[in-house]
């Protein structure tokens, strides 16, 4: 009986190295996913869930230039992610007013730097919905600057003088469009 335990104790190892795909030199074999690019949070694929802020951006005709920056600066993972955000989303109208070439010059690869400085200062880190502006609030920017809120008599609320026209609510916070872009002032 004693002779037998040895002879049992190989047979079971030789059995669970060769159930694990009898990888004895130690490399580990290639999986499908090595070779498929990155995808980050954008990337997941959800029918079913209430649209997260980048989400709403993509499905708006009026939001086409926001887009294409936030690819441009790579910035678009990081809005899809939980958060909450609150975000301060230029209209195509609002890009068209700054000068011409801006945009053009902004979306070049070695300008991605100061184009998610940009985005960023469009970008409050919280959830902020309309009733919680309050005339003359400082609110701190995911770029770590601050945007002045106003609120007019008629109620007409500015963030640094860009006026919010809609709020749409995302899975992952708020958006609220605005007739201007938001240019931090060392920029």
């Amino acid at each position: 009986m004693k002779n037998l335990l040895p002879i049992t104790f190989g047979i079971v190892l030789l059995l669970l190295t060769a159930g694990c795909g009898g990888q004895s030199d130690g490399q580990a074999t290639a999986t499908s996913t090595e070779s498929a690019p990155a995808v980050g949070q954008s990337g997941v694929q959800d029918k079913e869930s209430k649209p997260n802020v980048v989400q709403v951006a993509v499905g708006s005709p009026d939001h086409t230039t926001l887009v294409a920056a936030l690819q441009a600066a790579s910035y678009v993972d990081v809005l899809s992610n939980v958060g909450p955000f609150t975000v301060f989303a230029p209209t195509n109208a609002a890009f068209d007013l700054l000068p011409a070439g801006t945009v053009d010059n902004l979306v070049k690869p070695e300008n991605q730097r100061k184009l998610r400085d940009i985005l960023e200062y469009h970008v409050l880190l919280g959830v902020y919905k309309p009733e919680d502006f309050v005339n003359g609030r400082n609110l701190g920017t995911a770029d770590g600057r601050n945007v002045t809120v106003a609120v007019a008599e008629d109620g007409t609320v500015t963030i640094n003088g860009a006026k919010i026209i809609g709020t749409v609510p995302a899975s992952n916070g708020i958006i609220h469009v605005i007739d201007q872009v938001l240019i931090p002032a060392d920029k």
